[in-house]
């Protein structure tokens, strides 16, 4: 082992890197801007996370889902890995852990919405770390959200240009699943990457098997038929809030413990879900695409969208979640 698989052996208990990690992580280490096209399961999130783990410092990552940025948190303590976000649904006693760990420099990943890069205070904060030499890097972790030509547009990521003037100097990485040519062409354009390495990698994954049927006028008889042959968890999505709530209590009169989830639900009620969906043995959860980026369990068995997504990249996105363990 040399010294990069050492370091991910320690933390992540992996005695190889997956395709496409290595010279991103490399690019991040010698301070270079990366833009890294990886497929849903491919470890986008350790591209950033070991290079804060080996350099002692801090990375703050772009997240654009609350979901997103509590299931990484989750996943981070439960390795002993110092992590915290910052949104506006978070309780002041947890607000008030994560400026404590920034004050005594012991946090290595900081997950922000975007909105908040508008705050003076971040802007502070971030300034500071980049002058003493503690901010590792910037992650954008679903950097499609900054193209216009994205499947999941999201106008607050045009301001993320922001950072590259507060922070000069702290090198960039940018992260996606599902970015076409002319998307990435808008990330290094939009972020202002500087000679970047640029990794992209096949969305194609061997473990999982597509399928389309056409639906009857009530499909729960086919529901009911994949739940019970599918494995693990299970998450089923649904185009509008009213259209999770109406299937979720539909399975549930069935027997089936399905929870909702959208962004339409409070902060603790979405929170609860997510915590049910990464812990419960094989849980069934009805969303609608406010769940999904970036949330990782290993076993999900099925994903059954109940409608058409809107685009092939976040059919991609969506679709990813499942088979990760393999």
């Amino acid at each position: 082992m040399d010294s990069l698989e050492t370091a991910l052996h320690t933390h992540f208990g992996w005695s190889r890197f997956r395709a496409g990690q290595r010279p991103v992580v490399e690019a991040v280490l010698s301070g270079r801007d990366a833009l890294a096209v990886l497929p849903t399961g491919g470890g986008k999130s350790l591209c950033y996370q070991l290079p804060a783990l080996i350099r002692e410092g801090l990375v703050v990552v772009i997240s654009p889902l609350v979901a997103l940025m509590e299931d990484q948190v989750l996943q981070l303590s439960r390795r002993g890995i110092a992590a915290a976000c910052l949104h506006a649904g978070l309780d002041p006693g947890r607000r008030q852990q994560a400026m404590a760990a920034l004050r005594d420099e012991s946090l290595r990943l900081l997950y922000l919405a975007p909105e908040r890069l508008q705050g003076e205070a971040t802007q502070r904060m971030l300034e500071t770390h980049a002058a003493e030499g503690r901010l590792v890097a910037l992650a954008v972790d679903e950097a499609h959200c900054i193209s216009a030509w994205g499947h999941d547009f999201r106008p607050d990521y045009r301001r993320l240009g922001l950072i590259r003037r507060l922070c000069p100097g702290v090198p960039m990485l940018a992260l996606s699943a599902t970015a076409a040519p002319r998307v990435r062409a808008d990330i290094l354009r939009l972020l202002d990457l500087r000679s970047p390495l640029v990794q992209v990698s096949s969305a194609r994954r061997e473990n999982l098997r597509y399928a389309m049927q056409r639906r009857p006028r009530d499909p729960m008889p086919q529901v009911l038929e994949a739940l019970e042959q599918s494995r693990g968890a299970a998450l089923i999505y649904a185009r509008t809030r009213r259209s999770v709530e109406h299937w979720a209590e539909r399975l549930q009169s069935q027997s089936v413990a399905a929870t909702p989830y959208h962004a339409g639900l409070d902060p603790a009620t979405r929170q609860t879900a997510l915590t049910q969906f990464l812990e419960q043995e094989r849980p069934v959860l009805v969303a609608t695409v406010a769940f999904g980026m970036g949330v990782d369990r290993g076993d999900v068995g099925l994903v059954l969208h109940l409608d058409l997504p809107a685009t092939p990249e976040g059919y991609l996105q969506e679709s990813g979640r499942a088979g990760r363990d393999g």
